[in-house]
């Protein structure tokens, strides 16, 4: 078999985490817990519309408090792309709801089962060996499986057509249908279209165009400041739960071989494209480069200017995400290694 003795290979599954709906039906019907969740729940309401004032988030403080006998509500996740996936959040944040903008490095996701891809086509072999356009060859695959092909066109349409009395897209339907796409079809068909390698410019626009980034990456006018961008994503509970799960399994370490601190390329992809889609959205920078970034700059940041930097190299200056990124690895080993790791989730449609 491909890449055995990676990580993901060997890792075992850990036992799932209770799921933060189920945990607040249990704290619900707790007379010790009911109370101070009730109060969690007005602060998190309250903190979303304005900070609160000192005695408000010190009786805040004292609610969240009291719940840390409650393990359930502290312990548990979500399910990312279930149709819960959003209350599921609410609950999570809830409990959560004075964590800073440095706390945000643990992931409210249930981990990620990874499965050992044992049979990959021969024909995709033959067409990497044989240095085929992989972008090309990864649209024909997605067009070929009818679930791709029917939620690619879906997402296409919906950030291309023009919102009703404007000469603008609807960008909120576009990420949505973004999302739907990459949360429901197999990361064999997805990550191929994201992450296909490219040797020349007319390959790199196919890969970089692939979210219909006139859409859902760029802004008319100016980019706007990464610290502005990124305090939009953190009020919004979606956008927060991705970008802490994707801080959370693509954290860099120079003192790990892979360059990665948890050591597993699968998650760390997987954690990148489910930002695809919100506001943090991130997207190759060009037709002729392997960078990835985010639509932002730090143009007259002043003395923020360090702290913007760190979210502008969140994704470029990402030793991880380098490493793992299949599109910049230069031989069809590597590439077929990066990929041969499938994520999946247990996933509640219902």
């Amino acid at each position: 078999h491909l890449c055995t003795g990676s990580p993901e290979a060997s890792s075992t599954p850990s036992q799932p985490a209770m799921d933060c709906l189920e945990a607040e039906h249990g704290c619900v019907l707790d007379p010790g817990c009911t109370p101070s969740y009730r109060v969690l729940e007005y602060c998190a309401a309250e903190e979303a519309v304005s900070p609160l004032g000192p005695e408000a988030r010190r009786e805040c403080l004292e609610a969240q408090n009291s719940l840390q006998q409650y393990q359930p509500l502290l312990a548990c996740k979500c399910q990312r792309g279930s149709r819960r996936e959003e209350p599921c959040l609410r609950v999570y944040w809830t409990v959560r709801f004075s964590q800073g903008k440095d706390d945000y490095h643990v992931s409210p996701y249930e981990d990620l089962e990874l499965e050992l891809v044992r049979h990959i086509e021969m024909s995709r072999m033959a067409s990497i060996v044989a240095g085929a356009n992989l972008c090309l060859k990864a649209a024909q695959d997605c067009g070929l499986y009818e679930k791709c092909g029917s939620l690619r066109s879906e997402y296409v349409v919906a950030c291309t057509k023009l919102a009703p009395g404007s000469d603008r897209c609807n960008r909120q339907k576009c990420h949505r249908a973004l999302r739907r796409f990459l949360e429901r079809v197999p990361e064999e068909y997805s990550f191929s279209l994201l992450f296909c390698p490219c040797a020349d410019a007319l390959c790199g626009e196919r890969r970089r165009k692939t979210i219909v980034p006139s859409c859902s990456y760029e802004e008319r006018g100016s980019k706007p400041s990464c610290l502005s961008l990124r305090g939009y994503c953190l009020r919004d509970e979606l956008c927060r739960s991705r970008l802490a799960d994707f801080q959370h399994n693509c954290q860099p370490s120079a003192h790990s071989p892979s360059g990665c601190l948890r050591e597993s390329g699968a998650v760390c992809l997987k954690a990148y494209s489910g930002l695809i889609g919100t506001i943090m959205t991130p997207n190759y920078v060009s037709n002729s480069s392997m960078e990835v970034s985010q639509w932002c700059s730090c143009e007259g940041s002043g003395n923020q200017w360090q702290e913007c930097l760190r979210v502008l190299h969140m994704f470029s200056d990402n030793g991880c995400l380098r490493e793992f990124h299949p599109s910049v690895k230069h031989s069809a080993g590597h590439h077929l290694c990066a990929l041969c790791y499938t994520a999946h989730t247990h996933r509640n449609r219902d």
